[in-house]
């Protein structure tokens, strides 16, 4: 018996962009689901369950930016809250995509886009989601570092200084993977490369604010890291303490 197709929900106002990203989806092999404004995203992220979203940030009713928040505050302890987005967005300003990337998007793609490039990071994102790509490349085992950090890949759980974490699938893979480096100096595109699946047309801001939206959650001060640190000039590092 074949596996449920992958379900990808399109959120967008105008409806030619909404054809156009479904037609190429469903060639893919994947299902779609849509909605035209953001109570109708709210309520599709709930109750059909998508495996990704696509979301356009200016749209009536509510925003997509609210619909970001929501899903990853206000949705704590609930399945949807670390589900993938990726924003599509005619939002071109790098403040804009560095404070979709801060509040919860795995991905930032400007308007106008290639369909064909959008449906390669919905691919990529849902490698990084299902653990697979480089994580597979490192033998999947628990890692601790005293009793500051305890990663879970089987589960993908995260305990820091001894409490559990909520991450989203990129910050997850992002941990792993430095984790599974200790003491390795990354630049930003060995990063995009090694966990986002590629770096081409990535703006290497988006390892930053991931960075930085990692040290938030696992570091007691984030102003103050311990890991993971940031190498000047050359990139980032994973050390290997207690």
């Amino acid at each position: 018996m074949n596996e449920p197709a992958e379900r990808i929900l399109i959120v967008d106002d105008e409806r030619s962009v909404v054809e156009v990203v479904s037609l190429y989806m469903e060639r893919e092999g994947f299902e779609v689901c849509t909605a035209f404004n953001g109570q109708e995203a709210l309520h599709a992220i709930t109750h059909k369950k998508p495996t990704l979203v696509v979301l356009d940030l200016m749209l009536p009713k509510l925003d997509g930016l609210e619909i970001l928040r929501r899903v990853r505050q206000d949705g704590e302890g609930k399945p949807h809250q670390n589900i993938p987005i990726i924003v599509l967005s005619a939002r071109r300003q790098e403040t804009d995509r560095i404070y979709g990337l801060e509040i919860g998007a795995d991905d930032y793609l400007t308007k106008p886009f290639s369909p064909a490039e959008l449906v390669a990071r919905v691919k990529a994102v849902l490698r990084r989601t299902r653990g697979a790509g480089t994580l597979n490349n490192v033998r999947e085992r628990p890692i601790s570092f005293g009793e500051t950090l305890h990663i879970e890949p089987a589960s993908r759980q995260v305990q820091a200084h001894g409490q559990n974490v909520d991450l989203t699938a990129t910050e997850f893979n992002l941990l792993y993977f430095m984790a599974s480096h200790p003491n390795q100096v990354f630049s930003r595109t060995q990063l995009l490369e090694n966990v986002w699946g590629f770096s081409e047309y990535v703006d290497p801001s988006t390892v930053t604010v991931h960075i930085r939206r990692l040290r938030e959650k696992i570091e007691p001060d984030a102003s103050s890291p311990e890991r993971p640190l940031t190498v000047w000039g050359v990139g980032y590092k994973f050390v290997n303490g207690q």
